[in-house]
């Protein structure tokens, strides 16, 4: 029919990378997700992710993802993060080229305006976005026998066990790649049991923010939480993190420290193709 097949471009020159580093934040909030992920593919990659655009430099699309195959069923490995200024730019992108494989589980992370949210609330998972655009340094007298540590990979399986999204073991094994990719911090105990934690992923976020119950309301959570902040901040990475509304502790915590809510939702989309449906993943 004559139909424009609209062409993507895969940016792999490291210049080109720098400049979009540079160009994303311009469009701060929406693009922060996209953001994190070019800082981490241009510092050293550990994720092996690569980077999508509808054109350049004029992008008016941008899609980071996974540079080579990977498990068909593993939607935390295959995650992408998407950045757009014009949605049907990005609607070409995902239907008109091969920017996605479609075959496998994946799953899809980035930004609306409540404005739009509403228009697709019923069809998104949203989650409220936070961000640091300051921080300050959170002093504890901890018990000595508590020790403020990093996570290493032998904490995964409790880290997997805890969280709301794990409990498999693909979910194990994402956790300790990205234990040994990204900044973390934990609260240990005598026997170097983590009792409260805080990491980050591919996007740069900070996720899985967790205290064991019978170890909160101590002042763990906002301790390892200003830690990882404080190192995010060292290595030149904007904080930030999303939280669900509804989890008031984790909000009023949040404000607190002096977190800025922004004026958009990070949603977080998982594809799961019909031959899949009936495989547990």
């Amino acid at each position: 029919s004559g139909r424009f097949v609209r062409k993507m471009l895969v940016l792999n020159c490291s210049t080109k990378l720098q400049m979009l580093e540079k160009m994303l934040r311009w469009s701060f909030p929406v693009s922060l997700k996209v953001y994190g992920a070019v800082m981490n593919i241009n510092r050293g990659n550990p994720f092996r992710k690569e980077v999508v655009v509808d054109s350049w430099p004029d992008f008016k699309a941008v899609i980071t993802r996974p540079q080579r195959q990977t498990d068909d069923l593993d939607h935390y490995t295959n995650a992408h993060a998407v950045f757009y200024k014009e949605p049907q730019a990005y609607q070409e992108l995902l239907e008109n080229t091969n920017a996605i494989n479609w075959e496998q589980i994946f799953q899809i992370q980035g930004f609306l305006y409540d404005w739009v949210k509403n228009l697709t609330e019923e069809l998104l998972y949203c989650e409220a976005q936070f961000f640091f655009l300051i921080y300050f340094l959170y002093s504890l007298r901890m018990d000595p026998k508590f020790t403020l540590a990093y996570l290493d990979i032998s904490h995964s399986s409790l880290l997997n066990k805890t969280w709301s999204r794990g409990g498999n073991p693909r979910c194990e094994k994402y956790l300790a790649n990205l234990i040994c990719s990204f900044p973390s911090a934990c609260v240990l105990d005598d026997k170097r049991y983590p009792l409260s934690w805080s990491l980050t992923d591919q996007f740069a976020t900070m996720i899985h923010s967790y205290t064991l119950p019978e170890h909160r309301r101590k002042g763990f959570s906002r301790l390892v939480t200003t830690t990882l902040a404080k190192k995010l901040h060292s290595c030149g990475f904007p904080v930030q993190g999303n939280v669900l509304e509804a989890n008031l502790p984790s909000v009023s915590l949040l404000k607190s420290m002096n977190a800025h809510f922004l004026p958009c939702s990070f949603f977080r989309v998982i594809h799961t193709p019909f031959q899949f449906l009936t495989k547990p993943h």
